[in-house]
């Protein structure tokens, strides 16, 4: 048997029996793509099984998640030594490294959580960026490396793709090659009974090259590969595949897709390909091929350790995402003088200020907006635009994709020696949500600079009032929801955020200008996720907790209920999230015993487990200047009053 179909089959068995043990999985896409895969893995990828966080590796992304047993195969079959064999045979079951979708951080070996389709194709774009700007830092001994993609009809289906791609053809990402298993097969039958795109044309469209292959033909996969890599245009090889490559009876049909082939077609297939041996079984010849494709890349691996070595610690830590000694001196210096000087501005404006001493003391901050930084003001001084032609820069104009720009900051962070943020209207952070849940799950490091945060938007309307945001992100596992109140906590959020390496976190942040509420700045407050920000000046009578632009009505209530002979302690609660993880002898003393009442331009929902009673919205918002909205919404000092008074009478 020739060598390179020997050690496909190996990869297509191994796939099959670990699917039918398991009774779930997708056999389809590792049997049509096993020949693609080998190629690759066998005569391209650069990669180092015995560290398989190399930093100058080739990134290899699977975006067609669901087909993870090709990926699992091919780590057990290399080398990779956190997989072994009763890892296959525990595929999809509870607590095993290999899941049913690839997960990051199971396994050495694979480079992101996928499974949303178009998802792991759009976050690839991002590494490519990150691959380039770093290469732009350091030259080509340090950082050069491809990324390569396998994905489906379903990735190449999915807006998200368009939008990335075309900011990839837009960029000349000419290290980014996709192959596209291009098989014609969906789970309700044919791409042709949905789609009459022609996906080559498409993207010749967005400056891609594109080539078409045979995708069994290892002669044809290899040239192909290599033309890509000379390319000046990333590349899209259509691979022309059967789904279920083997299994005589269900190749080519919706019905190897996504159920296991079973012991009948299994026993036909391997009568079909000539694999004489058992399940899980692989024969030395194939095994010993591949280990020595693991092995490959020792010299450049061992050659780039002794480049790195020479450029010490500041290059390690530069990759690693370890934040400069002393980067927040100056933010520090901002917050003083911030309180001195009693700075009133939107916190969208302090976010900014922020940026200005962030973006000149942490040299992997990278930033951008989806075509709103005018607005978000994302841009500092100190920023430079990333060009096709010149990637020594520290802002992305991603343009109006905001479901790019999610996906694209995930690559970049995933990647490393990018710390990635981004902006948009809050209310549009629906757009990201998926790559943002992607970027919760994965644990890594991403800030989102969200603007325009409720209903002070005004004019705009209810399309634009984000009344309900806060409340569903807040209930989004491992992410941080910060809606600070002045420039201090803004500052404060920002530390955390970039403090926060496995966590992504959102800023929330107004459009309308808010008053300077903190007279310290000496400890970072906003670290416990709420704290007492004006004490009552006796027992209290009532505690009123609030956020961002509602913490000076509440101060303002705080005033008047005294006058009325009601004792009143105010709370800033910038992160739910945070003070949730304080023990419960810091959050008694916050909250106090006494009557609690909530305020926030929001919905009411999960406030119950902090107040009694609530002042805020649950219906949408209204179009109208923002005082006449705030007030036809209920949501002032009044509705404060009255609350508090008729609960302590």
């Amino acid at each position: 048997m020739d060598k390179n179909v020997l050690m496909a089959n190996a990869v297509r068995f191994l796939s099959v029996d670990a699917i039918n043990k398991a009774n779930s999985g997708h056999p389809g896409m590792p049997l049509g793509m096993a020949d693609v895969a080998t190629v690759l893995f066998s005569k391209f990828l650069r990669f180092n099984p015995k560290d398989g966080r190399w930093f100058d590796r080739d990134r290899f992304v699977l975006s067609a998640g669901h087909g993870s047993m090709l990926l699992y195969s091919l780590l057990y079959l290399t080398g990779y030594e956190d997989i072994c064999l009763d890892d296959l045979k525990n595929f999809r079951q509870l607590h095993a490294k290999t899941a049913g979708h690839p997960e990051y951080g199971n396994l050495m070996g694979i480079d992101m959580t996928t499974g949303p389709l178009g998802q792991g194709i759009s976050s690839a774009v991002g590494m490519a960026i990150a691959e380039r700007i770093v290469n732009a830092k350091f030259g080509d001994k340090l950082c050069n490396h491809f990324t390569y993609v396998i994905a489906g009809d379903g990735c190449l289906m999915e807006g998200i793709s368009e939008e990335a791609c075309s900011i990839a053809g837009y960029l000349r990402l000419n290290k980014l090659i996709v192959f596209w298993d291009n098989n014609n097969i969906t789970i309700d039958g044919t791409v042709e009974d949905a789609s009459v795109t022609n996906q080559a044309k498409r993207f010749e469209a967005m400056g891609w090259n594109v080539i078409d292959i045979n995708g069994h033909d290892f002669a044809q996969i290899e040239k192909a590969v290599l033309n890509a890599q000379k390319s000046d245009k990333p590349t899209l090889i259509a691979c022309k595949t059967t789904i279920g490559y083997g299994a005589p009876n269900k190749c080519g049909t919706p019905k190897c897709h996504g159920s296991p082939l079973g012991e009948e077609e299994t026993a036909l297939m391997r009568q079909n390909l000539g694999w004489e041996y058992g399940p899980f079984e692989v024969p030395n010849e194939a095994l010993n091929a591949w280990i020595e494709a693991g092995k490959r890349s020792q010299n450049e691996y061992e050659a780039w350790k002794k480049e790195a070595a020479l450029r010490g610690k500041e290059f390690e830590d530069y990759i690693q995402g370890v934040l400069p000694q002393n980067w927040d001196e100056d933010l520090k210096k901002l917050k003083e003088k911030a309180i001195n000087e009693k700075t009133k501005v939107a916190t969208r404006k302090a976010s900014q200020m922020c940026l200005e001493e962030i973006v000149k003391n942490v040299p992997q901050i990278v930033g951008g907006s989806a075509d709103l930084a005018a607005s978000n003001l994302t841009f500092a001084s100190y920023m430079k635009t990333i060009k096709a032609d010149d990637f020594n820069g520290n802002n992305i104009k991603y343009g109006i994709r905001e479901h790019a720009m999610g996906a694209i900051m995930n690559g970049m962070a995933l990647h490393g020696g990018v710390i990635p943020y981004g902006g948009t209207f809050f209310v549009f952070s629906d757009y990201m949500r998926p790559s943002m849940r992607l970027a919760a799950l994965m644990g890594i490091r991403v800030v989102y600079v969200l603007t325009h945060d409720s209903i002070g938007v005004g004019e705009d309307g209810p399309t634009h009032q984000p009344v309900e945001h806060l409340a569903s992100y807040r209930a989004m596992p491992n992410i941080l929801t910060f809606r600070p109140c002045d420039v201090v906590e803004t500052a404060e959020a920002w530390e955390i955020a970039l403090k926060s390496e496995h966590t992504p976190s959102v800023l929330a942040l107004s459009r309308q200008g808010l008053p300077m509420v903190r007279t310290s700045c000496k400890e970072n407050l906003s670290q416990k996720g709420g704290y007492v920000i004006s004490e009552a000046k006796s027992k209290r009578d009532v505690t009123i907790v609030a956020t961002g632009s509602e913490v000076m009505l509440a101060i303002e209530a705080q005033k008047q209920l005294e006058e009325k002979g009601i004792q009143a302690a105010v709370v800033s609660m910038p992160c739910m999230e945070l003070f949730d993880k304080q023990d419960k002898a810091y959050k008694d003393a916050v909250l106090g015993k006494a009557l609690r009442i909530g305020i926030e331009a929001g919905t009411s929902f999960g406030w119950d487990r902090y107040v009694d009673d609530f002042v805020g919205t649950d219906r949408f918002g209204a179009s109208g200047k923002a005082d006449e909205v705030y007030a036809f919404l209920g949501i002032t000092v009044n509705e404060i009053l009255k609350k508090v008074e008729k609960l302590v009478a």
